[in-house]
């Protein structure tokens, strides 16, 4: 198990990993990318906010095409959801029928 040290202006932090986190650190020093498992870890930090960010604004997007939708269906918009998938079952096999085998 490796334990990795970091050293920051406040703290140091230990970190342990298990044997296939170890290895994997390990080659990504080898590739010659990083210079020390330290700066691995940092970026697989830096990635890991990266894609939190990504997801919260797909959550965010989500939820404002839910708002827009029930906004619509309380303003009487709405369309029978089996009539929907009804027409779009017959719209694929259209489709299915036309593209060559």
């Amino acid at each position: 198990m490796i334990t990795l040290d970091f050293v920051y202006w406040y703290a140091v932090m230990n970190v342990s990993l298990t044997p296939e986190l170890e290895q994997l650190v390990h080659l990504k020093v080898q590739t010659g990318r990083y210079t020390s498992a330290s700066e691995v870890v940092r970026e697989a930090l830096r990635l890991m906010e990266e894609r939190d960010q990504v997801q919260a604004l797909h959550k965010d997007a989500l939820r404002r095409k839910i708002a827009v939708g029930m906004a619509s269906l309380r303003a009487g918009k709405g369309v029978d959801g089996e009539a929907f998938f009804a027409e779009m079952d017959a719209e694929l096999a259209e489709l299915e029928q036309r593209e060559p085998v």
